[in-house]
């Protein structure tokens, strides 16, 4: 939220600089995250200066130059300037701008004014059309100004620039009452009485709202009260409809709000102003003179502002005509209802409308407005007729006009204040300090909050309507705690703790060390939302949109279904990593999966890594190498072999649709684990431009194939013997029936197989390669013999013959 300096100086009159208020605001929880300058127009016409021509004569090598002295007022000696425009002539005050000044074309390209020659004539300085003060469009000659003006005055002064500081404010969704420069201002008060500075607290006058003649009357109804609980409006007739006034203009400016007409501009003025949306609707587009605040039919088709046909749900309230709908209320004006150049007479709304309708009908409809923005958080229901008076004397002050209606107010029930009663000793409690019965007093009133009654024990109050947050004892103990100032309470020498004791499952055993390992490995481990676009199902034929768990009120459509896979949150996070220019990555989670079937909703647990880039850091040592298949399946199996279930697992044949290729590993026939290369289309939707690796294990699934049982055997006593055998078999045949052959093959001795070294090329028969594999032999009672070790590898030799069609090279 962009907040005005000059505009909050309305208010309060300070002369602090803008850091001590920044400071100020910080401390009071409205937190500054930063200070723009802001210009009327781009340089602030800094050096131009009011010149007085003392001569003009001809240049002597041109006939369309002119060489002029003239006087810039700063008790210097007349400059010489030289001049091409027609109109130049003596006695003339005209804007010159100086040496070094700089100044802006319409692109916002700065160029120096600087000492030199044209034609052989020196010339110190520029004086100025009105194109190239960016005072307009005019090129035809140089500005003159009234002769009155003296030589060295400011440009700046004389063209009434305005120049302002605006605070960005990171405002949070609790304090409604600060939306707008009223409410900051306000609480800015309380910071400096706190501080000990008090200042006058200015609020705009509308004691001058007056009618002038009742000649437009409209007629005002409310359906439902509880959905709008005030409603006001005035007429306005005889109206001209044009640009606003410069001042309004600048202010709008300034928070970055781009000026439309002087009547939209005065409602969003006192909206940002009061913190009070209004809307203003051409009167003669009202049909019948009658506003209906309701409810229509659902399916009904409304045209809004920004010419998109939308389609209105039964509880969306409506301004409604005698014809049908005007505007959404709170949300969002109607095309053919709004002010134009042909308006001369409205009808200015100011209403409290229900924050939660608000909200829902925002919502429904993807928008967002400034008025909304406030309505669904809670506006002042207190000020709903005083910003209407307002704003009606702003509109006939910039566009002229009567006041042609009573003011309307439908209030039926008033909005009661809060009442609270605190506890001194709950707010020493809670705060960790002693503050004085006194200073709380204070501190309650600087707030506007009234006390109704005065104990021994605490204080009764009066929470004015506006404060929405502040209902509760705790509530109020935290609004003196910010004001008093959380820097002033004193950190104490002891520091009090309670250690929570929670039991730990025997799963969150496994995940900790699970963590702790991939942690060992080089991995960072990532926490995503859960929430997510429904639209990454359509990334992958496995995921259907039918299985989506989409929410009922989400804040957004990129966050309204839970994952039904992992994989989307992690290239999100590879993705936004990548394009900070951290490219090599290493991630792990543990997260659920969430998915709406035809049974009810099911939802695992998972655990996922996630590579791409480089497996290793630059260095002179050794080349960089790209993270590859093998070195994933490298983790994958050291995460299966730290939970045991190394000799458990087997491949499976592989249809993960989200991979160009990889394996899966199952124990007997259920999948605990698919990993490989995510396909190339899928990483291009993330704008991903290198290869990403993805492991996904079921890990509710594997948690019941864990053994906490942990096995250890003595260190042999025997040695142990290794026999190589250089296998030359058909292309099609793989280690792993190698492996299971020998260990079928040879259960009691045999202990380890293993693949050094593969070999396909020359000197090979066509259709063949060579695998050269050891075999580790051991008993672990007595030392093997020769003969039984000859017994072994030949009973080996014979099968691999027999059942692989090996023979050795």
């Amino acid at each position: 939220m962009r907040i005005s300096y000059n505009w909050i100086k309305q208010f309060i009159k300070t002369d602090l600089k803008s850091e001590e208020i920044a400071d100020i605001l910080t401390d009071l929880g409205l937190e500054v995250e930063g200070v723009d300058a802001f210009e009327s127009l781009k340089g602030g016409l800094q050096g131009v200066v009011v010149g007085h021509v003392l001569t003009c004569k001809k240049h002597p090598d041109a006939d369309k130059l002119k060489i002029t002295t003239v006087d810039l007022g700063d008790g210097n000696a007349p400059v010489q300037i030289v001049c091409g425009a027609p109109n130049v002539a003596k006695g003339q005050k005209v804007p010159v701008a100086t040496i070094g000044t700089k100044l802006f074309d319409k692109e916002g390209n700065a160029f120096e004014i600087k000492k030199g020659k044209i034609r052989g004539q020196e010339s110190h300085g520029m004086i100025c059309a009105e194109d190239e003060l960016g005072l307009g469009e005019s090129h035809d000659g140089i500005m003159i100004l009234d002769a009155a003006l003296e030589p060295g005055t400011p440009a700046a002064k004389v063209f009434d620039i305005e120049t302002d500081e605006v605070f960005e404010i990171g405002l949070t969704p609790n304090r409604a009452d600060a939306m707008s420069h009223m409410g900051v201002a306000r609480d800015l008060r309380a910071g400096l009485l706190q501080r000990g500075t008090s200042f006058e607290f200015i609020t705009p006058s509308a004691s001058n709202f007056n009618v002038d003649k009742r000649t437009l009357k409209i007629d005002v109804t409310v359906a439902d009260s509880k959905l709008v609980p005030r409603y006001c409006g005035v007429t306005i007739s005889g109206i001209t409809v044009k640009p606003s006034p410069s001042w309004l203009q600048n202010k709008l400016k300034a928070i970055g709000l781009t000026p439309k007409n002087n009547v939209v501009d005065v409602t969003n003025y006192v909206l940002h102003e009061l913190g009070q949306p209004l809307h203003a609707f051409d009167a003669a587009h009202i049909e019948g003179n009658k506003i209906n605040v309701s409810t229509v039919a659902a399916g009904t088709k409304f045209v809004t502002l920004d010419d998109v046909e939308r389609t209105l749900h039964e509880e969306d309230v409506m301004i409604c005509d005698a014809n049908g709908p005007l505007c959404i209320a709170g949300v969002f004006g109607g095309k053919t209802s709004g002010v134009s150049e042909t308006t001369t007479a409205i009808f200015l709304e100011s209403a409290y409308f229900n924050p939660v309708s608000v909200r829902k009908t925002a919502k429904r409809h993807g928008l967002n407005t400034d008025a909304s923005f406030r309505f669904e958080r809670g506006i002042d229901p207190n000020i709903t007729e005083y910003a209407l008076k307002r704003a009606a004397l702003l509109i006939q002050e910039v566009a002229g006009g009567e006041i042609t209606s009573d003011l309307i107010d439908v209030y039926p029930k008033k909005i009661d204040d809060f009442s609270v009663f605190i506890n001194y000793q709950k707010v020493n409690s809670i705060i960790g300090e002693e503050i004085k019965p006194e200073t709380i007093k204070k501190i309650i009133a600087s707030l506007d909050i009234k006390i109704s009654s005065i104990s021994d024990t605490g204080l009764g109050l009066i929470i004015p309507a506006y404060r929405v947050d502040v209902t509760r004892e705790i509530d109020v103990i935290e609004e003196i705690l910010r004001v008093y100032g959380y820097n002033n309470i004193q950190i104490p020498g002891k520091l009090n703790a309670t250690v929570a004791n929670a039991a730990r499952t025997e799963e969150f055993n496994i995940q900790n060390h699970t963590a702790s390992q991939l942690c060992a490995l080089g991995f960072n481990e990532m926490m995503a939302n859960s929430l997510t676009t429904p639209d990454y199902v359509a990334l992958s034929e496995q995921l259907e949109a039918a299985h989506n768990v989409v929410m009922l009120n989400p804040l957004s459509n990129d966050l309204s279904a839970m994952r039904q896979s992992l994989l989307f949150s992690a290239l999100e996070a590879v993705a936004f990593n990548c394009n900070r220019r951290r490219t090599d990555l290493k991630f792990f989670e543990f997260g659920k999966s969430y998915h709406n079937t035809t049974e009810g909703y099911l939802e695992e647990k998972h655990l996922t890594l996630t590579l791409s880039g480089n497996k290793n850091n630059e260095s002179w040592l050794k080349a960089q190498e790209k993270s590859d298949f093998f070195l994933l399946k490298g983790y994958v199996m050291a995460v299966i072999s730290r939970l045991g279930l190394d000799q458990k697992v087997t491949s499976l044949p592989f249809t993960n649709d989200v991979f160009s290729e990889g394996i899966a590993l199952a124990i007997g026939k259920e999948v605990i684990v698919e990993f490989g290369v995510v396909k190339k289309l899928i990483i291009k939707h993330f704008d991903i431009k290198q290869e990403v690796l993805y492991a996904d294990f079921n890990w509710g699934k594997m948690q019941k194939y864990i053994s906490n049982t942990i096995k250890y055997t003595d260190i042999p006593k025997y040695p142990e013997v290794r026999r190589d055998f250089a296998l030359l078999v058909d292309e099609n045949v793989q280690f792993k029936q190698i492996y299971t052959l020998a260990k079928q093959t040879e259960k009691s001795f045999l202990k380890e197989v293993n693949l050094f070294d593969v070999y396909q090329g020359a000197n090979l028969p066509e259709g063949k390669k060579s695998y050269a594999v050891s075999f580790i032999l051991q008993d672990d009672s007595k030392t093997l013999t020769d003969t039984q070790i000859d017994k072994i590898m030949s009973k080996l030799q014979g099968n691999f013959e027999s059942q692989l069609g090996a023979s050795l090279r």
